[in-house]
């Protein structure tokens, strides 16, 4: 077959090759991303393009098709026009693809993972493609090579490794560790070397590789070892591969020096000399021989033996132990034993030549025999030791003893020696019997052992001293004893769950168990602490919350292991430190005030009243306007608000306000509330008459004007609200030929014609109308002077203007008008209207008025003229006495109404 190499392509350098067996080979690097071009199949088989010489139309579309979607497709994207192969989203990885040294195929269908390929170390993914349509059909069988990436580091199976080497090793020595480290990743990318950390200037590694190719690292011994100097070497193993760059892997690496059989017994002394008396009773000890090995467990084993040389009479006097090396008096000493016994002790080993000490024994010949101390045990004594349990009450018996003479000869007296709660005492009523017992209570905490002689002396200065151990044993008599009896803490709020909060410890004097101690929660204790049994650490399992709780109270005992156990109390206390977890927090989300208008600057217009539930520095709360602040200022500690000037609410009925509340924590903590203040309506406005504008304005009455019809009104407005707005009507003053012809409304201020109009009754009326509020505690009120000119015609306005200025007195009537309940600002609603209403009835009034005047004119044409020179005339006086009625015109202008 020929086969093509083409050019690498892309940063992973891949290669084809194309050959009449439809076969190509392509190779990249494991764990490229996806979409990474492999090849394009089409280009590689030299198959034709649509850009080929052939016009595009003649060419059908070629079509690349995976004949088998198995494990090896999930890697690789094939485009089915252009042929070009592509990595997919499956990220390639080449250590779990070809498992167990790529020796292993692993089938999908048709495409396939396997190694079989030219290089032992390649990885391949086999792959099989259809080329259609049928003129190019052909199967093309792509084989990937998956190059290795140094992607692993190596790794030790085990994390500690032991290794034993003998102490005698020689200088060279090759030990192999058994637990090489492993690496996945393949050729220089695997395992290269191996080395120390610490070599101690006596070991260093080697690495070994088989025809596998798998290396073996080896210790190899470079100085001499001694393991009474040092048994155990402690270091670390580190293995590197040879990747770019280079990846390790370490273990603890311990190397134990195993004994051998290299050292022998040795005594420290090369001879003991030791007196003994002859009269001493049989088994009493002479000496004790020890030698020392520095080897361990048998290498070390020492027998004790007497030397060939050492005759037999020695021998059969003294008994030596061969396992303790103690000598004792094995037979009775008479007058034809020697006074003088050399005895030769060898200390033996195994394998080695025995040490040698020489033991002089010198026996002192007595002419009499010592008196005798013969005692008699009440308490429980084992080999010379009494044991007492320190409970026992005084005057416990402990031994009886007979103290003679054996020849009878001599008077023998015995006293006690040593320190100790005893006394030595005569037993009556027999002779030479003495009863030991004990003086004081006994403390096991205080003094466990105690160690007293009996001696007996004859009367020829002949001493004798029996020795008596007195061993106390431990009772349940001391309950635990905590450290201290209040235990103070502290811990800040929001804690961590299961947080630590103290180890208590308590000592108990008893010994073993009885000594033992455990730790257990009083029962006030709440639910969430938690205090361990043995170690006494006590926590917490929740969030505390100070603002919830700020001190805990509570008790926990320590028992002790006694039969019956025996407890002690101590007290805990938890103080529960604060943290600025709360912001401050307002009575009411929103405040409202009412405050009279014209209050005071200064004054108080409410308090604000904001808590914190924090401690201290963070419970510290202070106040501010976020707006209006030119007006408003709180006072920060009381929580005051005042206005810095007196408030007018026809001006402005109410604010908002919003308040800033700001702890002292670090960081700050804040919170709003919004405060409403509305302003209350004292009566400090008059009606303001807008209808009529004038005093000296007039309206032309005619006389033909029929009883109830309307004529005007007055129009007044109050700023002030509520009752202060309720306008009531009157007419206090009038002058004119008849004024009762006309009344108002108190209400509206409707001005009608009350009876009909006689010829009698020409001339000018003028009603002064009082328009009175109904405020507390003192109503306000305005006046205004409706001029009414009845007549059929106006022909002399500056008559009318002239009588108009004059000033006639009007009496005041004191009756007081209806009082209105409806407040002005409803008539304000559909004031509106009134201009057109006013427009519209001047209008109709006018017309009617001129027919009228038109009647009239002809008919005074014909009869007699009246004419009163003399008019009454009404003007605006003060309900307690006269007025100016120019005075009340604060804007004179006129107004003609016809």
């Amino acid at each position: 077959h020929l086969l093509l190499f083409l050019l690498f392509v892309g940063p992973f350098n891949c290669f084809a090759s194309y050959s009449r067996a439809t076969e190509l080979f392509y190779s990249l690097n494991e764990g490229l991303p996806a979409g990474v071009l492999i090849g394009s199949l089409a280009r590689d088989l030299r198959l034709p393009t649509a850009g080929g010489q052939h016009p595009a139309s003649l060419q059908p579309p070629l079509s690349f098709t995976l004949a088998s979607h198995g494990l090896g497709g999930q890697y690789v994207q094939l485009d089915n026009r252009s042929g070009e192969l592509h990595t997919s989203a499956v990220e390639i990885d080449r250590e779990a693809l070809c498992v167990e040294s790529n020796e292993a195929t692993i089938f999908g269908g048709s495409a396939a993972v396997s190694s079989s390929s030219p290089s032992p170390e390649s990885c391949l993914l086999l792959l099989d493609v259809l080329v259609l349509p049928q003129e190019y059909f052909r199967l093309v069988k792509v084989k990937i090579a998956i190059r290795d990436v140094n992607d692993n580091a190596p790794r030790f199976p085990v994390p500690h490794i032991r290794l034993s080497v003998p102490e005698n090793a020689p200088v060279n020595t090759r030990l192999a560790i058994e637990h090489p480290a492993l690496d996945p990743d393949m050729g220089t990318n695997g395992v290269q070397t191996y080395r120390l950390r610490d070599n101690y200037g006596v070991f260093t590694l080697d690495v070994e590789e088989n025809e596998n190719g798998e290396r073996t690292p080896y210790l190899i011994v470079m100085g001499a070892l001694d393991r009474e100097t040092q048994d155990e070497y402690v270091t670390v193993i580190v293995a590197e591969d040879g990747g770019t760059p280079p990846l390790v892997g370490s273990a603890t690496l311990t190397i134990d020096i195993s004994d051998i059989n290299d050292n022998c017994p040795q005594f420290n002394d090369s001879q003991l000399n030791v007196t003994l008396y002859g009269n001493s009773s049989l088994g009493t000890h002479v000496a004790t021989v020890c030698a020392v090995d520095m080897d361990l467990g048998s290498n070390a084993q020492i027998t004790y033996s007497y030397s060939q040389k050492v005759p037999q009479p020695s021998r059969d006097l003294f008994h030596l132990n061969e396992s303790t090396g103690a000598i004792t008096l094995s037979t009775k000493v008479d007058g034809d034993t020697p006074r003088l016994h050399r005895l030769i002790i060898l200390g033996n080993g195994p394998g080695c030549i025995p040490a040698v000490i020489t033991v002089l024994v010198t026996i002192i010949k007595v002419m009499m025999r010592p008196p005798e101390v013969i005692p008699r045990f009440i308490a429980n004594e084992v080999e010379g030791v009494v044991y007492l349990k320190e409970l026992e009450p005084i005057n416990t018996p402990i031994a009886f003893f007979t103290i003679k003479d054996p020849d009878e000869k001599y008077k023998v007296s015995c006293y006690l020696d040593g320190d100790g709660p005893f006394r030595l005492s005569p037993y009556k009523p027999y002779n030479n019997e003495y009863l030991l017992e004990t003086t004081k209570p006994l403390d096991f905490e205080t003094q466990q052992l105690y160690e007293i002689s009996v001696v007996a002396w004859n009367s020829e200065g002949f001493h004798v001293k029996k020795v008596i151990k007195v061993q106390l044993l431990d009772d349940n008599d001391n309950s635990p004893v905590f450290s201290e009896q209040l235990i103070e803490l502290s811990i800040e709020e929001n804690n961590v769950p299961n947080a630590f909060l103290t180890k208590l410890h308590a000592t108990d004097a008893d010994s073993g168990e009885r000594g033992q101690v455990s730790y257990f929660l009083g029962p006030d204790a709440p639910s969430y602490f938690a205090l361990d049994k043995t170690t006494g650490v006590l926590t917490v399992s929740t969030q505390l919350d100070r603002e919830e709780k700020e001190k805990y109270r509570y008790t926990v005992k320590a028992v002790d292991s006694g039969f019956p156990p025996r407890e002690s109390i101590a007290t805990v206390t938890i103080t529960v430190l604060d943290k600025n977890d709360n912001s401050p927090r307002f009575i009411n989300k929103d405040f409202s005030f009412f405050v009279p208008e014209n209050f005071p600057g200064f004054g108080e217009i409410g308090v604000i009243s904001v808590t914190d539930a924090d401690a201290g520095q963070n419970g510290w709360v202070a106040l501010s306007v976020m707006n209006g602040s030119d007006i408003f200022v709180i006072d920060t500690g009381k929580g005051v608000l005042r206005a810095k000037v007196s408030l007018d609410r026809e001006q402005q009925s109410s604010y908002v306000l919003w308040i800033e509340a700001v702890d002292g924590g670090d960081p700050a903590l804040s919170s709003t509330a919004k405060i409403t203040i509305l302003l209350l309506d004292i009566n400090d406005n008059p009606p303001l008459v807008l209808f009529p504008q004038s005093n000296m304005s007039y309206l032309l009455v005619l006389p033909s004007t029929l009883p109830g019809s309307p004529i005007t009104e007055v129009y007044a407005v109050d700023k002030d609200t509520g009752m202060n707005a309720v306008i009531a009507y009157s007419i206090i003053g009038r002058r004119g030929p008849r004024p009762e012809s006309f009344r108002i409304d108190p209400k509206t201020g409707n001005i009608t014609l009350e009876e009909s109009l006689m010829q009698n009754d020409y001339g000018l009326y003028r009603l002064l109308v009082k328009v009175s509020d109904h405020g507390y505690p003192e109503p306000l009120h305005s006046t205004v002077m409706v001029n009414l000119f009845v007549n059929d015609t106006v022909s002399n306005e500056s008559y009318i203007e002239s009588l108009l200025r004059k000033e006639p007195d009007i009496s005041v009537e004191e009756k007081q008008p209806q009082i209105s309940i409806e407040p002005t600002h409803r008539k304000l609603e559909s004031a509106s209207c009134m201009p057109t209403l006013v427009a519209l009835s001047i209008i109709s009034l006018g017309s009617i008025a001129l027919v009228t005047g038109m009647g009239i004119y002809i008919c005074l044409r014909k009869g007699k003229k009246h004419h009163r020179a003399d008019e009454n005339l009404e003007v605006q006086i003060p309900l307690n006495g006269r007025i100016n009625l120019h005075m009340l015109e604060k804007k004179p202008v006129e107004i003609s109404n016809i």
